[in-house]
């Protein structure tokens, strides 16, 4: 996970997702790949609500 995580393109918005995500805060998260695997995680729940990629990725 941590070389998908090193070659990928991370949203520069990601540090601006907050809450709880599969148990833990997003913003409490110390390992960066834990967070980022949290955020995809988060992001695969928004998308599997229905949510447009649009409304998710809301930073431009």
């Amino acid at each position: 996970m941590k070389c998908f995580f090193l070659h990928a393109t991370i949203n520069p918005n990601a540090k601006l997702i907050t809450g709880k995500i599969c148990g833990y805060k997003a913003e409490d998260i110390e390992n960066p790949i834990t967070q980022q695997s949290r955020y995809l995680d988060k992001l695969v729940d928004e998308l599997a609500k229905g949510k447009l990629m649009s409304k998710i990725l809301r930073g431009d």
